[in-house]
């Protein structure tokens, strides 16, 4: 008969081993399920990627979820996690449009309040602000802008991503694709101001189909949509008048954008908003 001391030495290693042993079957199943499961890789483009037959799927053989993609894996850094293979036609288009997308409704916000401020001064005679509301305007529309096509870079001009190009290395092959982005966004915006004016320009032209430019009748409504030389600027002074500012407003952007020297950080869109204002009040 076994003593008092065996039987304990025996109930207390017993539990000990058994959870040894529940232990080391448990890491056998996960080392089996980690071998059976080819490990994530990134792609040429150093994009997360996890391969398709690997996703988790549901009765019917198709991923839950499908519109986004692949579960999250909480041991990659999230920010290197981007969808490179979604199964809907809309998520792919959502994709790869992001970008273009990003600066059409940047520019759209920006040319929004641009010319919507100088239509009111303009329509209003100077009665709903001047030319100080004028640079208020677009000073904020170029902030909002901002905010808005942030994923992009928020570059809101061909000139400053053609600038870009040049000095920052962006990608060649992208500069289309912005370039027609930014250009709809500006159109689809001047429309929208233009119907919103539309009554209160048939009124300040003198009729519902007149519509007349700076230069030949007192009461032009062109200008409110693009800008008209003053009639003593020449050729030459008209094209200064823009290098001049267009060289200040990207010599001011990289100076905001470098980390290196002070840098504006999260608060770039702000100083934009005052070099906008300060180009339109002083040059």
């Amino acid at each position: 008969m076994a003593s008092p001391d065996h039987i304990q030495s025996l109930s207390l290693s017993l539990p000990v081993n058994s959870s040894k042993a529940n232990d080391a079957g448990i890491m056998a199943l996960e080392k089996e399920s980690l071998s059976s499961t080819p490990p994530a890789t990134h792609n040429e483009h150093g994009i997360f990627h996890q391969p398709h037959e690997y996703r988790h799927t549901t009765v019917d053989g198709q991923p839950p979820y499908a519109e986004h993609g692949p579960l999250v894996d909480h041991k990659v850094p999230q920010e290197d996690v981007v969808q490179s293979e979604p199964d809907l036609a809309w998520s792919r288009f959502r994709h790869f449009m992001r970008e273009p997308l990003s600066e059409f409704f940047g520019v759209f916000i920006l040319i929004l309040f641009g010319d919507g401020v100088v239509a009111q001064v303009v329509l209003s005679n100077g009665t709903k602000g001047d030319y100080q509301s004028i640079s208020w305007g677009w000073g904020l529309g170029v902030m909002l802008g901002v905010y808005t096509a942030g994923i992009s870079g928020a570059h809101l001009n061909p000139a400053v991503t053609w600038a870009n190009c040049v000095f920052r290395k962006f990608p060649w092959r992208k500069f289309p694709i912005y370039m027609v982005a930014q250009t709809l966004g500006a159109l689809c915006a001047s429309g929208v101001v233009y119907a919103n004016y539309k009554s209160a320009i048939d009124v300040f032209e003198g009729g519902a189909h007149i519509r007349t430019v700076p230069g030949y009748s007192d009461t032009a409504t062109a200008g409110i949509f693009c800008t008209y030389p003053a009639p003593f600027m020449t050729k030459t002074g008209q094209f200064f008048s823009e290098f001049i500012a267009s060289s200040i407003l990207m010599f001011l952007i990289y100076a905001l954008k470098d980390d290196g020297n002070l840098g504006a950080g999260n608060l770039t869109p702000l100083g934009l908003f005052f070099i906008i204002f300060g180009i339109g009040a002083c040059l």
